[in-house]
């Protein structure tokens, strides 16, 4: 059983259910994309695996344990989240808003202590985002940017770390950059990555276990062999898709594709 367990999960707002009795085991120490068309409840189940929206019935345990009996900071301490859109308040600096995911180990007055600032140090240097440490975060570019949030998430000390969208707006270069990032975090630091993509291509480069997901409802889980097919991108997408094999990496590719 992996540490990460979703049984029968039911996830919706209001009256509308959104995430349909799904049920999926989440790899330990690898990087799992969710894919699927737009309103497919993607975002809406990472919401739910790290309690940021109630499901409405089911199960998400973490390491056997419900993530709903579990203590905010203690969960925070095993979990950490990038949303999709950040607002990291007008002028506030680098090293300010990195140090803001040392929060659940603070007590008392929340000073930071040695190990704090050696943590946030090692995150500052791995994401390349020390050189301006002092600066606005609003005055980066928005590579740089998810480049301090990452650190932000890193500094928190979690096993696994949850993104959504995470090269949403960035340019080609700059996906290509965050993305590495995640990879070689996951190589080095053996973190779990569990992120939200919509660029096909980058979901089955840069993952070991793919979940697919259509109006809710779990259509195709496993390596990107097993989800990068014709069939399962028809079942998702509604297109007739060319799969090959992308000659640098040997991961299956999409080539082009037509609306059925």
């Amino acid at each position: 059983m992996g540490r990460l367990v979703i049984e029968n999960v039911q996830v919706g707002y209001e009256q509308q259910t959104i995430v349909q009795n799904l049920t999926i085991q989440i790899p330990n120490g690898k990087i799992t994309t969710i894919i699927g068309a737009n309103g497919c409840g993607k975002s809406t189940l990472l919401k739910a695996m790290t309690r940021i929206i109630p499901y409405k019935k089911g199960s998400i345990l973490l390491d056997g344990e419900e993530i709903y009996l579990t203590n905010t900071k203690e969960l925070a301490k095993k979990m950490a989240i990038l949303p999709q859109t950040q607002d990291s308040g007008a002028g506030l600096l680098v090293e300010e808003l990195v140090s803001y995911g040392r929060f659940p180990y603070q007590k008392g007055f929340g000073q930071l202590t040695k190990e704090d600032r050696e943590i946030i140090n090692w995150a500052l240097d791995v994401t390349n985002t020390a050189a301006f440490r002092e600066k606005a975060v609003d005055e980066l570019s928005g590579g740089q940017r998810q480049r301090v949030w990452i650190a932000m998430a890193l500094v928190q000390d979690t096993e696994i770390i949850f993104l959504d969208e995470p090269t949403t707006y960035l340019d080609l270069a700059h996906q290509l950059e965050i993305l590495t990032l995640l990879q070689k975090l996951n190589e080095t630091e053996k973190r779990t990555i569990v992120m939200v993509l919509h660029d096909l291509n980058h979901a089955a480069r840069f993952s070991d276990f793919m979940v697919a997901l259509s109006k809710g409802n779990l259509i195709c889980s496993g390596t990107p062999e097993e989800v990068m097919t014709e069939n399962v991108l028809k079942e998702v997408f509604n297109i007739d898709a060319y799969i090959g094999v992308d000659p640098r990496t040997s991961k299956p590719i999409c080539l082009t594709y037509d609306l059925i």
